[in-house]
Parts: structure tokens; sequence; C-alpha cells
């Protein structure tokens, strides 16, 4: 295996990536339809308007942002794209982290051949990633510090996890769940949180031995709910579902971006790092998935379960003076509104509930969602 160099930023630079589910305008099924749409994107998006695993759902990314406001207008530009194009196809854009009603058994595998690859070594386990989250990309200066700022990092994991989940059903079933994408995720043998290292050096060797012992084929198989990215020099945080549109999406963005400047502030001043054991972690996951935004965190200091929603306005009090530096403070400030009210899954489960339909609930959101009657 070829040596695995960090790229080195020297800015906190921002990449956001969206997971959005293709879905028919008269069923709301999801439709396996990633094929027809890619020949009507224009030529000079297809770098970042892109398949994924499964036909049934599309990825869009940004290019290099310097600030979330870079993000929120590439986005913008994207996504008016790709509901056009979906709209000539009868196709809608559904922002969720799972389907209500279709099922895995009948979404069909992008053609690829690193797909196949993926499908032999994983089978069922990788046939059943029918669900949709929010990546966000943060550049930082050495392999190093991505590795310290993976460790640091991880105690607010399920925070951001409360923050965006939208995924309360899985095959026709509501789940009782407010994210089971973060359950259906940990079914991979290399996804979920990740194991605790030192430094570059440490993780380097754990994927050489990885890819030499053939547990993965490639570094792009390691799906930690945050990782260092070598290519792109970032920690690249993946813990989130998808939330239930872009306003949310880049204010979860703001959020990370400012939580890796800050740690890497404290990394670069020598602060000492309090430990947090990753059993604590776990918990708080796993309440995070199953309540939402009305879990209680066990607070890594104290050892007492806290409001997630008081966590998450702490936080944003404490993130200010950087969001202010990083020019993302209003979308910051979008957090602490988001924290007040329902989550989205709350919100999509509430739906459902008013209209005993599920199809219905699938048309409401993908109109709330849509991007093409936003500002430019």
């Amino acid at each position: 295996m070829s040596t695995i160099s960090f790229r080195s930023n020297t800015a906190p630079t921002i990449g956001v990536e969206l997971e959005l589910a293709l879905v028919d305008a008269k069923t709301f099924a999801l439709s396996n339809s990633i094929e027809r749409v890619l020949p009507l994107v224009p030529s000079e998006l297809l770098s970042s308007i892109k398949p994924e695993l499964m036909q049934s759902y599309i990825e869009i990314n940004t290019d290099v942002c310097v600030s979330v406001g870079d993000a929120d207008r590439d986005l913008t530009a994207k996504l008016r794209c790709v509901e056009e194009i979906a709209d000539q196809l009868d196709l809608r854009l559904y922002w969720t982290g799972t389907h209500p009603f279709s099922l895995w058994r009948d979404q069909k595998v992008t053609p690829n051949e690193r797909y196949a690859e993926l499908i032999n070594l994983l089978q069922d386990m990788a046939r059943q990633l029918v669900c949709f989250g929010l990546h966000v990309h943060v550049g930082v200066d050495s392999g190093d510090k991505a590795v310290m700022i993976c460790d640091r990092i991880m105690r607010y994991l399920p925070v951001l996890l409360a923050l965006s989940c939208n995924s309360p059903w899985w095959e026709s079933r509501v789940s009782g769940l407010h994210s089971h994408r973060a359950k259906i995720m940990e079914g991979l043998s290399t996804a979920g949180l990740p194991p605790l290292m030192r430094n570059w050096s440490e993780y380097v060797w754990l994927v050489t031995h990885l890819v030499e012992t053939g547990f993965i084929n490639t570094i792009r198989e390691i799906w930690w709910d945050v990782r260092p990215h070598h290519n792109f020099g970032t920690v690249e945080v993946r813990m989130c579902d998808m939330p239930g549109n872009l306003d949310d999406s880049l204010a979860i963005a703001a959020l990370v971006q400012c939580l890796v400047k800050a740690l890497s502030d404290e990394i670069d001043q020598g602060t000492y790092q309090h430990d947090c054991h990753p059993m604590m972690v776990r918990q708080n996951k796993w309440r995070a998935s199953r309540f939402g935004l009305e879990a209680e965190l066990v607070d890594p200091f104290t050892c007492a379960p806290h409001p997630v929603r008081d966590t998450v306005f702490e936080l944003v009090d404490k993130l200010r003076p950087i969001s202010q530096e990083l020019d993302c403070s209003i979308y910051l400030d979008r957090v602490a509104q988001l924290a007040s009210g329902k989550s989205w899954a709350a919100r999509q489960l509430r739906a459902l509930q008013e209209t005993n339909d599920p199809v219905e609930t699938v048309r409401r959101f993908c109109d709330l969602s849509r991007v093409r009657s936003k500002d430019p």
C-alpha cells in the first residue's frame, strides 16, 4: 500500500456534502433514477453532483469554500439545477435520513466496480444502506492535528446527532428512534465511533493493517462518525442525519466549522484534553438517536444528565467569538433556533400523525425543502 500523506490546509476551509433521496413525484416512493438524472447535469457540475451506492439517491457537494456563506451560495445554485432536472423527470428531492415506506430490498445498486466490490464484501449490510446523511469537512494543518481533533470532537458528536436527527422510520414502521440511520450505519464493520488514536502515524498503521489483512479494500471504506481525510486535508464529520432543508444543514455545518477551529486553537495553545470515556460517548449517542432534541446527555465533567438543548445553547454562546472570526455568525445563531423547536424527526412524526398518510408526509416535506424560491 502506498504511503498515506496528509494534504495540509492553512485555513479552516469548509466543504459540505448532501445525500438526498430521489422520489417519484406521484407516488413519493424512492425512485431508482440517478442514471436518468446524471445525463442532464451540466458537464461542469458532474464532479460535484454525483451518484451514490444506490440509484435512489444523489450526492451534492460544494467546492472548497472559505466560509459557510460561500457554501450557501454554492449549494443553492447546484440544488436549483438538480431541482429543475428532477421536475423534468417527475422526480422530487426528499431531505431525510430514511424513507418511511420504501424498502431497501427494492433499491438498485448503481453500476460501478467499487460499489460491486462493496456489495460482494458486505452483502446485505451494504444493501441496507438506504439512508441519507450530511457530511462536513473542515481544513486543518496537519495529520497529527486531524487525529487529535477527531479524538477531542467525539464528545460533541451526540449533540450534532440530536440536532440533525431526521430518520424516525424504517421498513414501513415508526422505529421508535429519532435517528434510525445512526443504527443502520453502525451495522458496518468500519462505521460508528472511531477508535482513540494518538497521532497520524497510528492512524496510518491502522488503515494499512486493515487493507493488508483484507478487512477493507481501500481507505475509502472507513466510515467512522468522524475521520481524517488525507486527500482533502480535513476533519470530516459524518455523524449527522440529513436535516430537512438547506438552512438547517448550513447551520449545523457552521457549528462543525466553529468546533473544529476551537479545538484546533486549543491544541495550538497546549490546552490539556479532559478525558471523556468512550463508553460515555456511546451512551450519549444512543440517547441522541433515541430521543433527539428531547435527550438528556451525560455531562463529561459532572457525569450527570443534562438537557441537550441547554448544551447546545451553551455551546453556541461559547463559539460565538469564533463564528465572528469565521464570518458565520448568522448561521451559528440558527443552531440555537433549531434547538429551540422540534427536531426534524419530531416534525415528520407529527405530520404522519396529522395526515395518517406516509405518502402525504413525504410530499409535504419535499415541498418544504425546495430552494428555488430562495433569494439569490
